[in-house]
């Protein structure tokens, strides 16, 4: 198995964020992928550290696939014009977002702000489009790899990117990884399916997904009733339009174990056969660990060398993207685990 990762993703290094109502440290840090770089060594797969970071005309076209040009716009300005308003922090935090019905597009650097960036958890400062855009920079990597012949990749990526929709962030996603490298393989495959295993529900993918029936997208995580995202996630969301019955969730109660969660992942990838996929997306949450600082569910370590198992089983070439997964000692023996499972599925 070829990992992938690209050095500059460690420009984005955010200190805090916002968590419930206080300034709390940030777990989304470069420390994250040191720590899986240590695991991916462990479980004796590949690491292919990226070139210098270039514009890349083709990322940005396939970017704007699945984003806005405003958003894109967006992310690569924002910081800049933030910092320009009197007593500017020096990060990017907004303090108004649209509700209900918005039709207006603002053209205040705030109001903006708050229409793409839907919660308090993704801080930017003037090292984290570098980042950003390296992390989208490995997904494509590891998706060209793929389509180029690898039966399988993965793509460390940080920041993460399953809650970034067609022009918001949210969830300390910005661009989403795992939607892009669904969309190198759509250049190859007729039929892509994302398979989503973080502990939250990936409504950015959903979305982008959402009235489409070349992309499947299935999903297991915490119920959106009681845990982040909160408000996409249910059971009852099977896409619109042309993409009806090509999404599925199944949403787990709070506190679920592994036996829990491989049950329903094995709903999921029965749903998931009718569709018969060419490919296959990974989104691979780690943050269902019992030591996470999230704390929505209570997997062990062991857990993970199962679903790596069983995800090994779906048919079809494979790009693992990592989404969430956070700083604790168990962080890199999790992703050792799944990626053993995998290996021996």
């Amino acid at each position: 198995m070829k990992c992938f990762y690209h050095e500059a993703q460690s420009a984005h290094a955010p200190k805090h964020f916002f968590l419930r109502g206080q300034p709390a440290p940030s777990p989304e840090q470069p420390v994250r992928a040191e720590r899986l770089k240590v695991a991916i060594e462990t479980a004796g797969a590949s690491l292919v550290l990226l070139p210098a970071l270039a514009r890349d005309r083709e990322l940005t076209d396939r970017l704007k696939r699945i984003h806005s040009s405003r958003y894109l716009d967006f992310l690569e300005t924002v910081v800049e014009r933030w910092r320009t308003l009197p007593a500017a922090s020096d990060v990017v935090a907004p303090n108004v977002h649209p509700c209900g019905h918005a039709s207006v597009y603002p053209r205040h650097i705030i109001g903006q702000a708050g229409w793409h960036m839907h919660d308090m958890a993704c801080p930017m400062d003037e090292g984290s489009y570098t980042g950003i855009i390296a992390s989208a920079t490995t997904a494509q990597a590891a998706a060209e790899a793929v389509a180029q012949g690898e039966t399988v990749s993965y793509a460390l990526c940080r920041p993460p990117g399953h809650h970034a929709g067609p022009e918001r962030a949210g969830g300390f996603c910005f661009l989403n990884n795992t939607a892009l490298a669904a969309t190198v393989l759509r250049e190859h495959y007729d039929r892509v399916a994302i398979i989503d295993v973080d502990l939250h529900h990936g409504n950015g993918t959903q979305d982008i997904f959402w009235e489409r029936s070349d992309v499947w997208t299935g999903s297991v995580h915490v119920d959106p009733a009681d845990f982040y995202p909160f408000f996409w996630g249910a059971a009852t969301e099977v896409g619109e339009g042309d993409g009806k019955g090509f999404n599925c969730n199944v949403p787990l109660g709070l506190g679920a174990n592994g036996i829990a969660f491989l049950q329903a992942l094995s709903r999921l990838l029965s749903a998931l056969a009718t569709f018969k996929p060419q490919a296959i997306v990974i989104a691979l949450g780690l943050d269902a660990h019992k030591d996470d600082p999230l704390a929505g569910m209570t997997l062990e370590t062991e857990d993970f060398y199962r679903i790596g198992q069983r995800l090994a089983q779906v048919k079809g070439p494979k790009v693992i993207v990592q989404e969430g997964g956070y700083p604790t000692d168990s962080l890199g023996d999790n992703l050792a685990a799944f990626l053993q499972g995998f290996r021996r599925g």
